[in-house]
């Protein structure tokens, strides 16, 4: 549907290969949505803490927990489920610039280069969306009293 919907004026000889780049992604984004409802967080509200300069990138110091138990309490789902809702709204919430840079680096994992590339800016202004955004998101959440 997506190649049909957005690329049906393209050339013939484009469409495998962009039919074989929306699988990819799509697929990258289900197993990836996937992994996010079945791990915890990862502990945003700890990135407020030192600010070592531009060049430093808070999310990717933060290693994800890989042996998440697949067999956790349904409490603890609850509460999983009920923090994800709240991180959403939160990103929802976001400016614009902040909200795209934000979901590039770190949902689409794109890096710096690619996220610059694909919002139009230069590559300090990904960082700078990136960690206002990280900034607004930690101090939503400690307002919500989620520590992580």
């Amino acid at each position: 549907m997506k190649l049909a919907e957005k690329y049906s004026a393209r050339p013939d000889t484009e469409l495998p290969m962009l039919f074989q780049r929306i699988l990819q992604n799509t697929m990258r984004d289900h197993f990836r949505r996937q992994k996010v409802r079945n791990l915890w967080t990862t502990q945003v509200s700890s990135l407020s803490g030192a600010d070592d300069g531009d060049d430093h990138d808070p999310l990717e110091s933060l290693a994800a927990a890989a042996d998440a138990n697949p067999q956790e309490a349904p409490s603890d789902q609850l509460q999983q489920a009920q923090t994800l809702e709240i991180i959403e709204k939160a990103i929802r919430k976001l400016p614009e610039r902040q909200r795209q840079a934000f979901l590039l680096r770190y949902w689409e994992e794109l890096d710096v280069s690619e996220a610059a590339a694909a919002m139009g800016c230069s590559e300090g202004s990904v960082k700078t969306h990136c960690s206002r955004a990280v900034h607004s998101l930690s101090g939503f959440l400690k307002e919500k009293g989620i520590s992580l």
